[in-house]
């Protein structure tokens, strides 16, 4: 599974020529295998954005890879899994505090499909709530 390629840390770093890259860029084999896993909920359009990728599911936004990590919309009825998971919230700026409330999804989770469209299917009817 995906755990054996080992996810790349998301850093920012310098290219050669000693321009910034960015921190938020997937690699497609992320990307391929994150959407392959996510084929149980089928109708999932992802969409380029600022170098990571968001996911959308018939018109809703509930989830964002970025740094190839997979990260899923929260609110108080589902954050408490992945906080005793010791996952962390999407931060796309280091030094400021996060306001998004999307959180990193467990390994474990991502590399079972079955589990993972179970959280997303979580984390889309919250996006969804008006």
């Amino acid at each position: 599974m995906y755990a054996a390629m080992g996810p790349r840390k998301a850093t920012s770093s310098r290219s050669p020529r000693g321009t910034r890259l960015n921190r938020l860029t997937v690699t497609e084999a992320f990307r391929s295998f994150v959407l392959d896993q996510l084929q149980g909920l089928g109708d999932v359009l992802p969409r380029s954005m600022f170098g990571g990728v968001g996911l959308y599911h018939r018109g809703v936004f509930f989830g964002i890879i970025a740094g190839d990590v997979l990260y899923l919309k929260v609110d108080d009825t589902n954050r408490p899994e992945y906080v005793k998971a010791g996952m962390k919230p999407f931060k796309p700026y280091p030094h400021r505090p996060s306001t998004m409330q999307y959180y990193a999804v467990p390994i474990d989770v991502l590399e079972a499909s079955t589990e993972l469209v179970a959280w997303a299917r979580r984390s889309i009817a919250i996006a969804d709530r008006p």
